[in-house]
């Protein structure tokens, strides 16, 4: 688990990527950000569309920029909004980042400075991943 000063950065990360959110249909704009263990960062935000399934949540976005420029490994994420409590990673982005870091660190924040940590296994018990494909027989 990363120390509380890199969760605060990340945190910060992640409220800063929410400025760049299109959420012109929910309302509801949400920025992530990605640590990894020598402590860069990549960050995200949720991309709306008119057509409802083709956006895109900010921990996803996070995570296809971490990919892109090279992570495979993680530590934390942080998701922030403005709801007035802390939101968990959506189910569709539990399974996205399972694929990399089962036991991730997951902090949500809100911009009023509302804040819950959990671990992503505890968010998405039984997950399916790599291990899974292996173990069909």
């Amino acid at each position: 688990m990363a120390d509380e000063a890199a969760l605060e950065r990340l945190a910060d990360r992640a409220l800063a990527a929410l400025e760049h959110a299109y959420a012109p249909y929910s309302g509801f704009r949400v920025g992530a950000a990605l640590l990894m263990p020598d402590g860069s960062m990549a960050s995200g935000a949720n991309v709306e569309n008119a057509s409802y399934p083709a956006g895109l949540c900010a921990e996803r976005a996070a995570l296809g920029a971490a990919v892109s420029a090279g992570a495979r490994e993680f530590v934390a994420v942080a998701i922030a909004s403005e709801a007035d409590h802390p939101t968990p990673p959506c189910g569709i982005c539990r399974q996205a980042l399972v694929e990399f870091a089962p036991a991730l660190t997951v902090v949500s924040v809100t911009r009023g400075g509302a804040r819950a940590v959990w671990s992503l296994d505890s968010l998405l018990p039984h997950a399916f991943t790599p291990k899974s494909l292996r173990d069909r027989k």
